[in-house]
């Protein structure tokens, strides 16, 4: 089985420092595709599809490297968007998985009940420890998160 390929955190703190984007850990052409795909499907603008989706990255790469930690890591309703444009493409999903998690497949487990436990702004904060740029005006409904469920093999 192959290493995690996820870079590991910059020296800086990510709030003073340099940062990483999740933009270049995507191949352009799918960044591209996806970005068209939330223009297609939600009321958004070229620069607020992007948002999302790296966010939406971020997000799940994340999830990738604290894989069976069980941090209970959710996103914001606008993060969640991004999530599930990325996970839909199931055969670039699959690919992300190979490279980011170890060959192992990141599995979505959606709840029904929303949670309200603070667990996205502690999403938010593990993302930003981990290197990533925050665009923390997305994660904004941090009351009411998504249902994601916290595992081993899952988010």
């Amino acid at each position: 089985m192959a290493t995690s390929a996820v870079a590991p955190a910059p020296a800086a703190d990510p709030t003073t420092g340099p940062v990483r984007s999740a933009r270049g850990a995507v191949p352009a052409d799918l960044w591209d595709k996806q970005v068209g795909l939330l223009m297609r499907d939600y009321p958004y603008d070229s620069i607020m599809a992007a948002r999302v989706l790296d966010q939406g990255y971020a997000y799940l790469l994340t999830a990738m490297n604290h894989r069976g930690q069980k941090l209970g890591l959710a996103p914001s309703k606008l993060v969640d968007i991004g999530v599930h444009t990325i996970i839909l493409d199931t055969v670039a999903y699959a690919e992300l998985c190979e490279k980011f998690n170890g060959g192992e497949f990141l599995h979505h487990v959606p709840k029904v009940d929303f949670k309200n436990d603070g667990s996205v702004i502690k999403t938010a904060h593990i993302i930003a420890a981990d290197g990533w740029e925050v665009d923390l005006s997305l994660w904004a409904d941090a009351a009411e998160c998504g249902p994601c469920h916290p595992g081993n093999d899952s988010h």
